[in-house]
């Protein structure tokens, strides 16, 4: 587990824990390693859900599949982020969602249980984890209103707009990358992926943007 003490310290769930605390934490908090293949899945909908994921390497996308199988990305996660918390936190028997690798991927599994639950040995750690928990809890609440503010938008090029610039407010740059291909992307604004790159075309064309594959510039 040493090896990756380095990327658990860039996650908030362990911001405030000492290094030499964490073989103790991860004990106790059950912890066990995922070594997952790429598009395979870490969590499929219905799975109990009881769990806290952290990406350790690679990436993943949370999911959620219609009755049709129309399938919309709610967010796109790399290392050091973390899934399952809300869910989790919830009290929801199941996983309303799934959560897919996007290529070959790491992944730390903790029982939300044991986070939330002071242990017999009385851990100093717990009561920081919560605290951590908590902020972890609020700032996905912070995204989940963002995606709202981008859905909320009437055509496909006004999402895409509100997306664009959001990302390159994020970055602070004219010039960003995004996390998602074409067809991500699309899945992520709800939208048509033919109609979706009808409107880069019209935008790089009007001089609003240039763009290669993921990368842009809002000119």
């Amino acid at each position: 587990m040493e090896k990756y003490f380095k990327i658990l310290k860039q996650c908030t769930l362990f911001a405030h824990i000492e290094d030499q605390e964490l073989p103790g934490l991860l004990k106790c908090l059950g912890a066990r390693v995922l070594h997952i293949s790429g598009k395979q899945s870490v969590f499929m909908e219905g799975d109990p859900a009881r769990y806290v994921g952290v990406v350790l390497s690679g990436s993943v996308q949370v999911v959620r599949d219609d009755y049709y199988g129309n399938r919309s990305i709610l967010a796109m996660l790399e290392s050091a982020e973390m899934f399952g918390e809300v869910f989790a936190c919830a009290g929801v028997e199941t996983m309303p969602v799934s959560v897919i690798a996007v290529g070959d991927s790491e992944i730390m599994l903790l029982d939300v249980k044991r986070i939330l639950t002071t242990c017999s040995n009385s851990c100093d750690f717990h009561q920081r984890l919560i605290s951590n928990l908590l902020q972890v809890v609020a700032m996905k609440n912070l995204m989940l209103n963002q995606k709202i503010e981008f859905l909320s938008k009437k055509t496909t090029r006004e999402k895409l707009m509100a997306y664009l610039l959001f990302q390159a407010k994020q970055q602070n740059s004219s010039n960003f990358t995004i996390p998602y291909d074409r067809q991500a992307l699309a899945d992520y604004l709800g939208v048509e992926r033919s109609a979706m790159s009808a409107e880069i075309s019209k935008l790089r064309k009007d001089g609003v943007i240039e763009c290669s594959r993921s990368a842009f510039r809002i000119l």
